[in-house]
C-alpha cells in the first residue's frame, strides 16, 4: 500500500449547544481532518488536539507544522505492508500522541479499504453494536442537569456522566441520583480537584456512582493512588494514561480501577488496543471516550469499541447530539442506547464533501 498523497484541512463545526466542562466552554470545534490517498482509495482521519493546549500538551498548530515537516515526509510515497509501520517510522519523536494518532488512524482506514474489510475486524471486535452513555457538560443549574439526564435516559442511553468542578460537584449529583436512583451515573473532573479536596470526593462516595474520571491532576499517579485508597468509588483515569505501560503502572499501583482509552491520547489504534489487553489482564473494564468527534474520529471510535473488554459504555452517543449536520453522509445515531457499527470497508464512512468545503478555514495538499 502506498500512499500517494495527502491532503489536511482545518473544518470549523459549531456545536448544537455550549457544552462546557472544567477547562472552560466551547461552542464550536475546530476539527483537522486528513484525507490520504493511494491505489484509488481514500484513507480517513481526524486529530483531536485543540486549538490550544488545554487537554494534553498538544495544539493544532503544532500538529500542523509536524505533519507538514517532519511525518508526512516519511510516510508518503512508502511502500507500506501493515499500519504498525506508520509508529515504526515516528518511533525516533517524543510525544505528540495525538499527531501521531491521526496518521496512523488514516493508514488503518486506508488499508481496510484495500483489503475490504471494516475496521473493527482487523482489530480483533467481533460486536456489530455498541452500548453507548451520554456526557453531559455543566449546566445553568442543578435543575437543568437533572431534567437533562432524565430526556436522555429516555432515550435509553446506558449512563450519564456529569461533568463536575469544585463548587459544581456533591449538590448536583445530589439532584440526579435522587430523580434516578437506578441510573448508571458517573462524573468527570477533568483534573479540577486535588487532594485537598477528599472531603468533597468522599462525599460523592454517598452517590453509587460506577466510577469517578480523573479527579486530580493529568500527570500524577501517586495522588490518584492515595485518593483511591481513601474512597469506595472507583477511579477511572483518563488523562494520566498515555500508554499501555502508564496503563499497566497505574493498575498495578492502584491509582484506578477502571481505564477510558481515547485512540488519539495513547498515539493510535494498535497502541489503544495494548491499552485494553492490559487492562483486560488486570480485570479492569475499559471504555471509549470522546473529544466531540466529527463523524470520522466518531466512527473510528466505534470500531474499535467493539474489542471484548470494553465493558463500559462509551461517549460515542448521537452525532446529532452535538451538531445540526455532520461532516459524513452516513447518519451515526444510537438506537436505544446502542450504536450499531457503520457498515461497508475502512471505518464505513464518506465525507460530504460539499459541506465539507463551505466549512473548510484552510487546506494543504502534499506529495512525496
Amino acid at each position: 500500500m502506498k500512499i500517494e498523497r495527502a491532503e489536511i484541512r482545518i473544518v470549523k463545526l459549531q456545536l448544537l449547544h455550549p457544552f462546557e466542562t472544567s477547562f472552560g466552554v466551547e461552542t464550536d470545534k475546530y476539527v483537522p481532518l486528513l484525507r490520504l490517498f493511494g491505489e484509488g482509495l481514500e484513507g480517513l482521519a481526524e486529530g483531536v488536539m485543540d486549538p490550544q493546549p488545554m487537554f494534553r500538551e498538544e495544539f493544532i498548530p503544532g500538529a500542523l507544522a509536524l505533519l507538514r515537516e517532519v511525518f508526512l515526509p516519511r510516510i508518503l510515497g512508502v511502500d507500506l505492508q501493515h499500519p504498525q509501520e506508520v509508529m515504526e517510522r515516528l518511533a525516533p519523536f517524543r510525544g505528540n500522541r495525538m499527531t501521531k494518532a491521526m496518521l496512523e488512524m488514516g493508514v488503518w482506514d486506508l488499508w481496510a479499504k484495500q483489503l475490504g474489510l471494516p475496521l473493527y475486524r482487523l482489530l480483533g471486535g467481533t460486536r456489530t453494536q455498541i452500548p453507548v452513555g451520554v456526557s453531559l457538560g455543566i449546566q445553568p443549574s442543578a435543575e437543568a442537569t437533572r431534567d437533562l439526564a432524565g430526556a436522555h435516559l429516555a432515550q435509553g442511553y446506558k449512563r450519564v456522566k456529569l461533568k463536575i468542578k469544585p463548587g459544581w460537584d456533591v449538590h448536583v449529583v445530589a439532584a440526579v441520583r435522587e430523580a434516578f436512583p437506578q441510573a448508571d451515573l458517573t462524573v468527570d473532573a477533568n483534573s479540577a480537584y486535588t487532594l485537598s479536596d477528599l472531603p468533597t470526593l468522599r462525599a460523592l462516595d454517598a452517590f453509587d456512582l460506577d466510577y469517578m474520571e480523573q479527579p486530580l491532576a493529568y500527570d500524577d499517579l501517586h495522588d490518584h493512588a492515595k485518593l483511591q485508597a481513601q474512597i469506595r468509588t472507583p477511579l477511572c483515569l483518563d488523562e494520566s494514561i498515555l500508554s499501555a505501560a502508564d496503563a499497566r503502572k497505574a493498575l498495578e499501583s492502584g491509582a484506578g480501577r477502571v481505564i477510558n482509552i481515547k485512540v488519539g491520547r495513547v498515539g493510535g489504534l494498535l497502541e489503544a488496543r495494548r491499552v485494553h489487553d492490559v487492562a483486560a489482564a488486570f480485570g479492569a473494564p475499559v471504555w471509549c471516550g470522546g473529544m466531540l468527534e466529527s463523524g470520522v474520529g466518531r466512527a473510528h471510535n466505534i470500531h474499535l469499541a467493539t474489542l471484548e473488554n470494553f465493558r463500559k459504555p462509551g461517549d460515542t452517543s448521537s452525532s446529532s447530539r452535538y451538531w445540526k449536520r455532520d461532516l459524513v453522509n452516513e447518519a451515526l445515531e444510537t438506537q436505544n442506547g446502542m450504536m450499531p457499527v457503520p457498515a461497508g470497508p475502512g471505518i464505513g464512512v464518506t465525507l460530504d464533501m460539499a459541506y465539507v468545503d463551505q466549512l473548510t478555514l484552510s487546506r494543504e495538499e502534499f506529495r512525496p
